[in-house]
Order: structure tokens, then sequence, then C-alpha cells
């Protein structure tokens, strides 16, 4: 099996377990009590982990919720099993599982819109069969601009004075709740940019390959003004004014 093949086989595992689960209530709660983890969690990760175990052996192996393995291959996977697990207890339909090897894959899968969002290197960015190109906005006026927030009330606030000093410069904003699948989407064209701090590598390991693919601008935000680190992608005609306006001091 090719890589990207291993990924979808390993992200439908993950998927069958997280439909089946639907409903199934909280475990525990992870870095504040706004941030939850699922008993699906767990079950869509060891899904994955049991499918990368048998199909790639020597790999390396980072997941959100399980331990970092160190493989012999010198090679990575980087999974999150369930990305927007908010949404997934309350019931909203945006989540998805995303798995990608470092450097060579990404998958993106969105179980309920049964929606396949692949990259290989050196290939297009996909939709099923179809091939992504994303954004080609002109004008940061006539954005639609995708965020996320983190968890704790702190972090919030600080991200909340910058998207009330962008709101008035965009078309709108979006905050749909999963990294991963914003990044898909802005790579099919959903959204014209999307930018967050404070995600994983997990959130983004799969989402990023896809939007490059597609033709968007991929910027690192670095940490500011007691802000993590983060991602922005954007059509390139607009990247380069968001930037400067999501990293303005005092914003």
């Amino acid at each position: 099996m090719t890589d990207l093949e291993v990924a979808v086989e390993a992200a439908r595992a993950a998927a069958a377990e997280l439909v089946a689960r639907q409903g199934a209530g909280l475990l525990a709660t992870k870095s504040s009590a706004t941030d939850p983890v699922t008993e699906a969690d767990h079950a869509a990760e060891h899904a994955i982990r049991a499918v990368l175990a048998r199909r790639r052996p020597d790999d390396g192996i980072l997941g959100e919720e399980g331990d970092d393995v160190v493989g012999a291959s010198g090679r990575r996977w980087v999974v999150d099993p369930l990305d927007g697990t908010v949404n997934f207890l309350y019931g909203h339909p945006q989540w998805c599982v995303s798995v990608a090897l470092e450097g060579h894959v990404g998958v993106v899968l969105d179980p309920l819109r049964d929606e396949l969002f692949t990259v290989a290197s050196g290939e297009p960015a996909r939709l099923g069969e179809v091939e992504l190109r994303g954004s080609s906005c002109g004008d940061l006026r006539s954005a639609l601009v995708a965020t996320g927030f983190g968890y704790e009330a702190a972090v919030r606030e600080r991200q909340a004075a910058v998207a009330a000093a962008l709101l008035p410069r965009v078309r709108d904003l979006r905050r749909a709740g999963s990294a991963a699948l914003d990044l898909a989407w802005t790579a099919a064209g959903r959204h014209d940019a999307y930018f967050e701090r404070g995600v994983h590598e997990w959130d983004v390991a799969a989402g990023l390959p896809l939007c490059a693919a597609a033709g968007l601008a991929v910027h690192r935000l670095e940490p500011q003004d007691g802000q993590a680190a983060g991602v922005l992608v954007a059509a390139p005609a607009i990247a380069d004014e968001l930037l400067a306006l999501v990293t303005r001091r005092g914003a």
C-alpha cells in the first residue's frame, strides 16, 4: 500500500469508531475545564495506531491522545483522532479525523459529509478526485476569514482583541471549531483565509500541506504579546496584509 492509502485506511478506521460513539459523552478534561476528551477520542486513536502498527511498524507516531513513539525508520506520523471534540460532544457537524506522515502525505476526513481531503508530496490537493485550488481573493475587504480560539479565558480575551480589530477590515469572520477542517475548507476555497494561535502539531500536520498544494500562502505565527505560536494561510494577494493585521502590536 502507498503511504496515502495507509493514511486513508487509518482515518476511516478512526471515523468508524467516532460515528459509532456519537453521544457517548465526556471522559475527562485536558488543559482546562472547557477542553474535553471523550471515550471516542481514545478509541479512534487506538484504531489509527492499530492500522499504522500493521502497515508501517517501523515508523514513529505522535498522536493527541497517546504517547510519542519514536520509530526506527526516521519517519513520523502525526495524527488527531478527533479534531473538534466540543463540536462532537454537542452534535455540531464540524469535526474530523486528521492523519499525516510528515513531509509525505496528509488526510483530513469529514465522516459526516463523507468528504476526504488528501495530499501527497508533489501532487495536487484533492477532495475526492477533484483537484483543489484555494481562493484567488484579491481584496482583504471582501475576504471571508476563519479563525479559532483557545480554551482558557485569558487566552480567549487576547484572541478576541485581535478578532475585534480585524472584523471591520474583512467581509466576515467564521469560527467553526476544528482547525484541521478549517484548513481543509480553506484549501477548498470555502474560506479566503484562516489563522489561529495555540494550535498543536496534530491540529495542522495534514491541513497545512493541503493548503500549500492548493496554492495558498502559508505562514507560521511567532509567539507574541503573551500569545502562543500559530499558523496563517491565505489567498496570496491578501496574505501579507492579513499577516500584518494579525501580528500588529497591541491588536
